[in-house]
């Protein structure tokens, strides 16, 4: 069995986000490796009161590197870029453990694990003799900024900020191109950060989304000959998830039979009144913030799922919608892009906001217009679920570490930063 050293900052049982990620990651690695994880020590009270309760647990070997509560309010604090010096100091101090770890401890392989953001590698890599693999990595090049119409001056200006920040971190920040160079194999968390690891660092970078999905049991429901087309949207109203764009592509559809249910929290008002203006808020239902339980049930009544948002990671309430048999019609970026293929729902890409409007409309007509189309997809959503559900993306990141293994047995003087692996 082979033992990795797991560098993960946030990981936590019942949690979602970065937490539940990392947590899920570990503990289907476990069925396969022994693994020394080394986390911050917020969770530390779910962490060891779950282990014992996993058949895999024995397999799971913490070490703990707590911050403040400061620290940690920054963390939480989505955009406090304050966070991101204690941050460094805290990947330092890890690496300093995993020093000592692998002076008593055989260790075969070093992840750098998450937080997914690639402008912070750690430091893991300067461990020179264990093979370093670090991802999923979410390094996407840009926000499309032709969708910030609308989003206001403030963010439109913090947006354009942003794109030229990471664009001059991708091409120039020392430590991030001296981790790739260390690495073994970079795993990148969509197809836009290969392309971005292709652009700036010139290597292959397996694809593998940071985010799996649960495989669940929910019968077909026929839904063929129902009277109207019940489309779903979940999220948060602010302006990279594109509410507006789902309720002006209800509009364009011209088709009062097709309804819109909105499901998330935020200041609803905007939309409700862009709704009225194009005379389709009575097409419009206003869920508002519901409960996990109760957005899986709409799931399940619903016909498609609309997601309109233009810069995620990998969302997970896309996979929660094939793990309800729910087909997908979304924009072909991000994580979402490579979970839906053409067997679960549609895709369309980035152009503007008017052509988008215009080709989300389409779809939907084309979806009411034929409903076995959409049953289909409901069939096929089971297969996919398989496909990338935790346990296959487990699978597939040990058949990595496995390769690297043996590269590097075989060729122990060579690197390959993961393009021959």
């Amino acid at each position: 069995m082979l033992s990795i050293l797991i560098n993960a900052y946030a990981c936590s049982p019942g949690m979602g986000s970065e937490p539940g990620m990392a947590w899920n990651w570990c503990v289907n690695l476990a069925k396969h490796c022994e693994l020394h994880i080394i986390t911050e020590g917020e969770f530390r009270d779910k962490i060891e009161a779950t282990i014992p309760t996993l058949p895999q647990g024995k397999n799971m070997h913490f070490y703990y590197n707590p911050v403040s509560e400061e620290i940690r309010k920054m963390c939480w604090n989505q955009g406090d870029w304050r966070f991101y010096k204690y941050y460094k100091e805290w990947q330092w101090k890890t690496y300093k453990m995993a020093e000592d770890i692998c002076l008593h401890t055989h260790i075969d392989i070093l992840h750098q694990l998450n937080m997914i953001g690639f402008r912070e590698p750690g430091y893991l890599w300067k461990i020179s003799d264990v093979p370093f693999v670090w991802g999923p990595v979410d390094a996407k090049e840009k926000f499309p900024v032709a969708y910030l119409a609308g989003a206001g001056l403030k963010i439109q200006l913090f947006m354009k900020l942003k794109n030229f920040l990471t664009g001059i971190q991708l091409r120039y920040s020392q430590r991030v191109h001296q981790a790739v160079e260390r690495a073994s194999v970079v795993v990148s968390a969509s197809s836009n950060s290969q392309q971005a690891f292709k652009k700036f660092f010139h290597i292959d970078s397996p694809l593998l989304n940071e985010t799996g999905c649960y495989v669940q049991e929910h019968p077909i429901i026929d839904k063929t000959q129902k009277d109207t087309l019940d489309v779903l949207w979940v999220g948060k109203m602010d302006f990279r998830k594109q509410l507006g764009l789902a309720i002006q592509s209800i509009a364009k559809t011209a088709n009062p039979r097709i309804k819109l249910h909105i499901v998330g929290g935020g200041d609803s008002v905007p939309y409700q009144t862009l709704a009225k203006e194009l005379n389709i808020d009575k097409q419009c239902k206003w869920h508002g913030t519901i409960t996990h339980n109760e957005v899986l049930r709409i799931m399940q009544k619903s016909d498609v799922f609309l997601f309109t948002s233009v810069a995620e990671g990998t969302p997970h309430v896309v996979l929660e919608a094939i793990g309800n048999n729910l087909p997908v019609l979304c924009f072909n970026t991000c994580g979402q892009g490579d979970s839906v293929n053409e067997k679960v729902g549609h895709k369309i890409e980035l152009t503007n906001p008017q052509q988008s409007i215009k080709d989300f409309a389409e779809a939907l007509n084309r979806f009411e217009n034929n409903r076995n189309l959409l049953k289909t997809y409901s069939i096929n959503c089971k297969a996919r679920q398989l496909e990338l559900s935790w346990d296959n993306k487990a699978k597939q990141m040990v058949e990595l570490y496995t390769k690297i293994i043996f590269f590097e047995k075989a060729t122990p003087a060579k690197k390959d930063n993961g393009q021959n692996i």
